[in-house]
């Protein structure tokens, strides 16, 4: 697995104070499944997927992502999820 990471998103998490190897963390720590973003101003194509997981030193994430083939996924987007998010993820994981 590959991750693409923009400069600009790079720098965006670098404040939120994740990094690459917090996202590949998530990725690996995940139990449960991948959910679809389906509001119609954050549709595309590939489909935006995220999910909730935490890294190795227990920090919960929300990780946001397109699949754009069997080894490549381009990050949109990771930050500390709010309660809303984790009670969906929660319900539909």
């Amino acid at each position: 697995m590959k991750l693409l990471l923009s400069p600009k998103i790079r720098e965006k998490l670098e404040g939120r104070g994740i990094d690459e190897s917090d996202l590949h963390q998530c990725f690996e720590n995940r139990d449960g499944s991948f959910l679809e973003d389906t509001r119609e101003d954050h549709r595309t194509d590939p489909p935006t997927q995220w999910f909730i997981s935490e890294t190795d030193k227990g920090r919960k994430v929300k990780v946001v992502f397109v699949q754009l083939n069997e080894t490549d996924i381009a990050i949109k987007s990771a930050f500390d999820p709010n309660a809303e998010e984790k009670r969906i993820y929660q319900k539909y994981k």
